[in-house]
């Protein structure tokens, strides 16, 4: 994201000190500059670029400046228990106004509005919409209404809900500037958006849509067997069997069942997976997001009821083991991977089924689509599931067909990292190759080929070169030269591969590297280890990582006080707020204060204990030196 290139007005710096921003993201002074100056305003973002903030940081800036509260109409009550709980967090008075609250909360939450304590109050848009709540805010100071996932406005939007139509009322009982924030409109939905909610000339703040960290990829799939194995090659690639260790996955599956059953192959495949949907009970699935949340799942399959509001930092790989109905769930659902701003994949499994699945699922949600409105329902489904079909198939950077989707435009820079920009010539169709078990001594064809390569090479290579391929790859590795070469000619390429992660779940064949895989014997010695053997003999004691022990040491404080305070993790600070500290070593609270993502609030809850760690083992260090 580009940095402000001019400083910031003084009460908008005080404002983001509270939240422990050193800058604003593009679009977010945009956004924050529009609604200060009393203007309406669109804003799409897309996910994780801080919409949230362009309207938590103007209502702290209204606040205390005696304009009154702000109301944030808001979908999903977890999402906003976890935006107030944030709030709370840094000393910013918030509160929420839902069903699932009891007498007595809602009665403090309508007394501190009235008695214009609060900054924000969340609100649901069937609570925004009743007349009791609207006599509230007639009576009371506000100073903006903003009007978060807006595209549940737009017919035309992957998630209508009639009972956003309805929230341009608002404006009958509130004289204050509205905003409507969005991660996935398109141009279409933009034009809807604005007229449905009553915007007055509004500001149009339209984000960049490339995620330069994310890598997009296609897979081609018919059968669940070969999903399976090309779903835990890609956790395997993250790292991601055993049951410690950095990075989460999320697995989206288009049905209840569907994710029940990939998650409890994942388990007997040895990974710590749990599933998430609809279905399970409220207690079931608040265990599911809490163990995935503390690190007790690192895998966890869901259907897309695990949707706005999740934010976890360190999604290393997120896969679609189904497709999903349109571009825009896609890319909202994508784009909660990579959110510290690291490495990470985005898979989608794409077969002529999973556009089956979706209508099937479409029909039972609007009784088969039936009479005017219907039909145009069934219009707009068959619209959104025709986009997903060109974006799977067409061989054209991954990132450039997503941001020319929400933009209209086509003037997007490749991504250089997606399948379609390192081999267009392998991302364009769907395979019609049976996938077929292989037999016994088919299954050791493999294994003695392994035995056998010349240099380590990966899945692809290895399935090519035994079934005959002379193609680029093959040669540059030597694979030509194999005794096995061409030996499973027979065999289809969903097949080989198939086999290939059969041999490694039974530990016949192991996967080494994390970015670029390779196979090897599970006695085999990798090349560097060989090599480090024969040219030093030397025995050495590693001296420990001072920086690995302070981010780890970090990570465990910040885990075990979310647990105390039964918060999630990245509510009391974030791995990027981490990385800052361990590269900083702040030796007092002025030095805290420089720290992004803390603030005043934090450094006063946690500064003495994040000082404790940081001395501790810059002490280990210093003794480790002399």
């Amino acid at each position: 994201m580009a940095l402000d290139p001019e400083p910031v007005r003084p009460d908008v710096a005080a404002a983001m000190a509270v939240f422990g921003y050193g800058t604003l993201r593009g679009g977010q002074r945009e956004a924050i500059d529009a609604v200060l100056a009393g203007r309406d305003a669109v804003i799409v973002l897309p996910t994780g670029a801080g919409k949230s903030t362009c309207y938590q940081l103007p209502a702290l800036i209204h606040a205390r400046a005696g304009r009154g509260c702000t109301i944030v109409v808001s979908p999903l009550i977890a999402l906003m228990n976890d935006q107030v709980e944030g709030l709370r967090a840094r000393g910013i008075a918030a509160a929420a106004f839902h069903s699932s609250l009891s007498d007595e909360e809602r009665s403090e939450a309508v007394r501190a509005l009235m008695q214009g304590e609060l900054a924000l109050l969340y609100v649901s848009p069937e609570r925004a919409l009743l007349d009791s709540f609207k006599r509230l805010l007639a009576r009371t100071a506000i100073a903006m209404i903003a009007i978060d996932e807006a595209h549940c406005v737009s017919q035309w939007g992957h998630d209508f809900r009639p009972e956003y139509m309805r929230l341009h009322e608002l404006r009958e009982v509130v004289d204050a500037p509205m905003m409507g924030l969005t991660a996935t409109a398109t141009p279409r939905v933009l034009a809807e958006l604005a007229g449905s909610l009553g915007l007055r000339d509004p500001a149009r703040v339209l984000g960049d849509f490339r995620r330069p960290n994310l890598a997009f990829e296609v897979r081609h799939h018919r059968g669940d067997a070969a999903r399976m194995a090309s779903l835990i090659e890609a956790l395997e690639g993250a790292g991601l069997r055993g049951r410690t260790g950095g990075g989460h996955a999320i697995v989206y599956c288009s049905t209840r069942k569907k994710t029940e059953a990939v998650a409890s192959q994942l388990q007997d495949a040895g990974f710590a997976a749990g599933h998430y949907h609809a279905g399970r009970t409220a207690l079931a699935r608040e265990r599911a997001m809490t163990a995935f949340s503390v690190g007790r799942l690192r895998v966890l399959v869901a259907t897309s009821a695990f949707g706005m509001g999740v934010d976890y930092p360190d999604v290393r790989v997120l896969v679609h083991f189904q497709a999903p109905g349109s571009l825009e769930a896609y890319y909202q659902e994508a784009g909660r991977a990579g959110r510290d701003g690291l490495p990470a994949r985005c898979v989608l499994m794409f077969g002529p089924a999973d556009l089956a699945v979706q209508r099937r699922l479409h029909d039972h949600a609007t009784g088969a689509g039936s009479g005017r409105d219907g039909v145009s329902a069934a219009a707009r489904h068959e619209s959104g599931l025709a986009a997903v079909e060109r974006y799977a198939n067409q061989a054209v950077c991954r990132q450039q067909q997503l941001c020319a989707h929400f933009t209209g435009t086509e003037d997007h820079a490749a991504c250089g990292c997606c399948d379609a920009c390192l081999d267009p010539e392998g991302c364009s169709t769907v395979s019609d190759e049976p996938v077929e078990a292989l037999a016994a001594d088919q299954l050791q064809t493999i294994i003695a080929a392994v035995g056998e390569l010349p240099r380590p090479v990966g899945k692809g290579a290895l399935t090519k070169a035994l079934r005959g391929s002379r193609a680029k790859a093959v040669q540059v590795h030597g694979l030509l030269r194999l005794s096995q070469h061409g030996s499973l000619a027979a065999c289809s390429e969903a097949s080989v591969e198939a086999a290939v992660e059969q041999l490694i779940r039974e530990r016949k064949l192991v996967r080494r590297g994390r970015k670029y895989p390779t196979l090897a014997l599970p006695t085999a010695t990798p090349h560097r280890e060989r090599a480090a053997r024969t040219t030093d003999r030397t025995p050495r004691t590693a001296r420990p990582s001072r920086t690995a022990s302070i981010a780890i040491e970090l990570d465990r404080f910040r885990k075990r006080r979310a647990r105390e305070l039964r918060w999630k993790a990245y509510m009391v600070f974030q791995r990027n707020t981490i990385a800052a500290i361990d590269k900083q070593r702040p030796q007092s609270h002025e030095a805290l204060a420089r720290i992004p993502g803390l603030g005043p609030a934090k450094i006063a809850r946690f500064g003495d204990e994040i000082l404790a760690v940081v001395r501790r083992y810059t002490q280990l260090g210093m003794r480790r030196d002399d």
